[in-house]
């Protein structure tokens, strides 16, 4: 019985059985290219991180030092990028870190990161629709119009705030356009990245002619320590590379432009957050950056509110594609999760007309607007990143374990100098969860021990995989 529970635990899905499984009429439709994959990286990545928590890190961790802590997080997720960028590139199946570990670590490993993946995106996006939220009531307010108290915030947020609306209302919006397709969501996406680009370059442009170099001095005012304690923070800045890889059942040609996709993203946002982190501290001391909006504050500290109301309105659309992603992520391993029968078979449901799954879609967006609409923002933050830097390390061991177990499988794209770079990958990203404070810690192991009851509970007896070998024994 022992011996019969610890093969199920370790059971692994073939590749070959993983790519029979996209095609058909249960498969997802196949509409995206390099550019798109580009452009939900950027999309995913550019929005919260520069636009709200660029502030919060310079003026209570690093300092001017931010920089440095915009580079460590950076270092982690390149090496953690060409990780993902190996396994996409030769398993373009849906559900990214979870799909990776089926085939490399086995099914328990595999419902761990899956696991884990839910409280990246599930979180990932309340949070991002608490800040959004923020940005627009700014905006509102900017024209003189007001929400009741009552529906601007989380209770306990302000006094008299019990529901934060605009933050229930764009999760579900977002929802609605994700359920129509992954094309059109794309488009959308598409358009809104060039705007906050748009954004991001007017402030660099604006602001770079007014820094003055003193006010990088101190230049790390809360020691090493407040820099890797700062690095931890902004990690969340760069989530979002990752949910590339969950489009890759989508990719005309994954082969191909799943690694064009996350590397580049990548790449693109790393040099502008360093760009802009650099000029926001030269600007403005640091001291002074503990706000809700530090971009918009920055210009408006110099006089340039114009620009201000531009950045303001670059950041809300910045902000909505970030949600869109996280979104979608989710969906995404929601529907390999329940292909593979861990998870209810109504979460892999496929629209007829639609092609996307649509059920999950709707369960997820209810889901993140109830978070948004009760919780406060700092509580679900650190959660995401703990989340994501474990499945990161998973992921890093996995690709080494694949290239011993099949190394002839065909990777259009390799991973350099392995074992190292994976390596590397793991240790970074375990060095950065170690800077991350116990409570957080401790709500992750609640996390995945309620994880671990569903599994046990469910998915080891329902598991598509498990049900194989059960009828090849019973033959």
């Amino acid at each position: 019985m022992e011996w019969s529970v610890i093969n199920s635990l370790s059971r692994k899905k073939s590749i070959s059985q993983l790519l029979s499984e996209t095609q058909g009429r249960d498969g997802l439709k196949k509409t995206l290219g390099a550019l798109d994959l580009t452009m939900l990286g950027i999309g995913a990545i550019i929005g919260t991180g520069i636009f709200v928590l660029t502030g919060v890190a310079a003026a209570k961790y690093a300092g001017p030092g931010l920089i440095l802590s915009f580079i460590i997080s950076g270092i982690a997720c390149a090496f953690a990028a060409l990780v993902y960028a190996e396994f996409a590139s030769s398993v373009p199946v849906a559900g990214s870190a979870y799909t990776y570990s089926y085939v490399s670590l086995g099914e328990f490993m595999a419902w761990i990161i899956g696991w884990d993946l839910m409280l990246e995106y599930l979180l990932a996006a309340s949070t991002v629709s608490i800040g959004w939220s923020g940005y627009f009531q700014m905006l509102l307010n900017g024209f003189g119009i007001h929400l009741p108290v009552w529906a601007s915030g989380a209770l306990g947020t302000a006094p008299g705030a019990v529901f934060n609306l605009p933050a229930v209302a764009i999760a579900l919006i977002i929802t609605l356009l994700l359920s129509l397709g992954v094309k059109e969501a794309a488009r959308f996406n598409n358009i809104i990245v060039f705007v906050k680009l748009g954004a991001v370059l007017l402030f660099i442009l604006v602001a770079v002619w007014y820094v003055k170099p003193a006010n990088w001095s101190p230049f790390l005012p809360f020691g090493v320590k407040g820099v890797l304690g700062g690095a931890a923070v902004v990690f969340f800045a760069y989530i979002g590379f990752d949910a590339v890889s969950t489009a890759a059942e989508e990719v005309k040609n994954p082969n191909r432009d799943m690694p064009i996709g996350i590397i580049a993203s990548l790449i693109v946002c790393t040099v502008l957050y360093i760009v802009v982190s650099l000029i926001l501290t030269g600007i403005v001391p640091y001291q002074l950056l503990d706000v809700a909006a530090p971009v918009a504050f920055a210009l408006s500290f110099i006089h340039q509110d114009w620009a201000a109301g531009i950045i303001s309105l670059g950041a809300i659309g910045g902000i909505t594609t970030v949600l869109l992603v996280m979104l979608y992520g989710q969906t995404r391993v929601f529907f390999a999760m329940s292909r593979d029968g861990l998870l209810p078979k109504i979460f892999s449901n496929v629209h007829p007309k639609h092609k996307t799954p649509f059920v999950s879609t709707w369960l997820t967006g209810i889901v993140v607007a109830v978070i948004a609409g009760i919780t406060p923002i700092n509580t679900v933050a650190e959660l995401v990143n703990i989340g994501t830097l474990s499945a990161f390390v998973l992921v890093s061991i996995g690709v080494i374990i694949l290239r011993k177990t099949q190394p002839d499988l065909p990777r259009s794209f390799r991973v350099p100098w392995v074992p190292l770079i994976p390596i590397l990958a793991a240790v970074f990203c375990l060095f950065l969860m170690f800077q991350l404070p116990l409570i957080t810690w401790i709500r992750f192991f609640v996390w995945l021990i309620i994880g671990f009851g569903i599994y046990f509970g469910y998915g080891i007896h329902h598991s598509v995989l498990g049900k194989a070998d059960l009828s090849k024994q019973l033959k």
